[in-house]
């Protein structure tokens, strides 16, 4: 998730953007979330869901809704992890 030119309204919206984290984070979906340095945006390591309900899930963001970021989702196939991420190996729900 990268700033878009509506930046500006970062303040605005970010217990409702903090409080979907929250429930990505509660859902198990969301693994990592961090900022883009330098402070260029976010990003968010997802696991155990179908591209197209993450899409839906990152539709719902509340910087998504008001074009503060540009959300990109970047699908990884794993093919070598080390033994403590090998879980990210398993394959996603359909």
């Amino acid at each position: 998730m990268r700033f878009s030119h509506n930046r500006g309204l970062a303040a605005q919206h970010m217990d409702a953007h903090k409080a979907w984290i929250r429930r990505g984070v509660e859902d198990g979906v969301f693994l990592l979330v961090g900022s883009l340095q330098p402070n260029s945006g976010g990003a968010i390591i997802a696991h155990n869901i179908s591209l197209p309900s993450l899409r839906e899930r990152v539709a719902q963001d509340p910087f998504v809704i008001e074009g503060i970021v540009a959300a990109e989702i970047l699908e990884i196939a794993p093919s070598l992890t080390d033994a403590r991420l090998a879980f990210l190996k398993a394959e996603a729900p359909a």
